[in-house]
Order: C-alpha cells, then sequence, then structure tokens
C-alpha cells in the first residue's frame, strides 16, 4: 500500500466523527506537516504515534483526503479494520477521483473480504 506521499511497504463516515469545517490556508499548512511527519514516523515503525498525527492533521483539515488514506493504512496495520474502512470511505468521499486511495482502499476490502470470508467457513 502507498501512503499520498510516498511509499511504505508493511462510504461515509457519520459527519460527527468527521467534521468538515475547512481549514485556513495556515491550518493546511499544519496539517500538511503533521501528515509529513506521520509519514516520517511510519517508515520508522511507529505506527501509534503516525495515527495521532494523522488524526491531528484531519483535524486541523477535515477535507484532507490524503491524511484519510494514510490514517486508514495505519489503522489496518494496527487491526483496527472498522476504524480503517471508514477512513478510506472518508477519502474516497472527498477525492472520488484519486486512484491511489481507490487502489488502497480495493486492496483493503479485497483483503478483509477474504479475511472474514475463511474466517466464516472454518
Amino acid at each position: 500500500m502507498k501512503f499520498q506521499t510516498a511509499l511504505i511497504l508493511g462510504g461515509v463516515a457519520a459527519a460527527s466523527l468527521f467534521p468538515t469545517t475547512p481549514a485556513t490556508a495556515a491550518g493546511k499548512n499544519d496539517a500538511r506537516a503533521q501528515v509529513e511527519f506521520g509519514i516520517s514516523v511510519a517508515q520508522r515503525g511507529l505506527w501509534r504515534e503516525a495515527i495521532y498525527r494523522w488524526e491531528k492533521a484531519i483535524e486541523i483539515d477535515p477535507g484532507y483526503a490524503a491524511a484519510y488514506n494514510d490514517l486508514a493504512i495505519a489503522y489496518e496495520h494496527e487491526g483496527m479494520l472498522d476504524k480503517a474502512r471508514k477512513a478510506y470511505e472518508k477519502a474516497i468521499q472527498i477525492q472520488p477521483n484519486n486512484s491511489q486511495i481507490r487502489q488502497n482502499y480495493e486492496l483493503f476490502k479485497e483483503i478483509n473480504d477474504r479475511t472474514s470470508a475463511e474466517k466464516s467457513t472454518t
């Protein structure tokens, strides 16, 4: 999967979970800095810190699709699959034509749907 801005190996959410107040220019810069820091710590395996940073970015700029995408990847990595699905869906709601987000979400669904099906047959 890819973070919106860097390669890392490894729907519609309720309005109350994801506020929609537009960010100011300064807020967008702050949100971008949080996302970049989140990518940096995720690359070092510090997923909980990355989650904190990406959640902070979304709090600052609720319309930041890349932050939702990165957050979804981190939630998925940490086994928080419901949260991952909601974050992917929000990212797609914000940027429906973003092929990277769509690709990540489709892969997430394919893996998790297959895993869920396997669990239900055992």
